[in-house]
């Protein structure tokens, strides 16, 4: 059984989500793949426990604070490879970036293979299912590109800046499929 509830944020109504015991989703209200690692109809609920570890986690981030991510027990559901480029995102500091190939390069040496698709890396990171606190908006393309945040350019902009993050340094592109 899965359960969700909303949290009111500072860039839109956010919907958490829950197995129960884990957080499962975090979704921006009118992203793409939004709530789509869950197949089941969830049960609106404010009582999980997680929610309000979350709710707290999300309290201290937007107000300025670094919480840890392994301070909330965490299940997204994916694949083997989604999962080990999201277990990669969970390793970048606040306020830092890294590229779709820097992680690309991470995922063959640990597989043991010349080379990724950072095209593949992408499509990971955009189907990651807790954004915010599994920090795919720190991701931007080798160029300096900020393409892929399925809650849209703005927000990922928004949430980089939040964090610090210098992003004149970086250029929205004019076209794309990762817009």
């Amino acid at each position: 059984m899965f359960y969700k509830t909303f949290y009111p944020s500072p860039i839109g109504n956010l919907t958490l989500g829950s197995d129960g015991d884990n957080l499962v989703g975090l979704w921006i209200e009118g992203q793409k793949y939004y709530e789509d690692t869950v197949d089941e109809e969830m049960i609106h609920r404010d009582d999980v426990p997680v929610f309000d570890e979350t709710r707290e986690w999300l309290d201290r981030y937007f107000n300025g604070e670094e919480p840890e991510i392994s301070a909330l027990p965490m299940a997204p559901i994916g694949g083997e490879f989604r999962q080990e480029v999201w277990k990669i995102l969970c390793d970048i500091p606040y306020g830092e970036v890294t590229t779709y190939g820097e992680i690309a390069r991470k995922i063959a040496a640990m597989k043991g293979k010349d080379s990724m698709s950072a095209q593949a890396v992408g499509g990971a990171v955009g189907h990651n299912p807790i954004s915010i606190i599994i920090p795919c908006h720190r991701v931007v393309g080798t160029n300096g590109s900020l393409t892929g945040y399925a809650g849209g350019i703005d927000l990922k902009i928004w949430l980089l800046e939040h964090e610090g993050v210098d992003t004149s340094r970086f250029f929205v592109p004019k076209k794309g499929t990762a817009l």
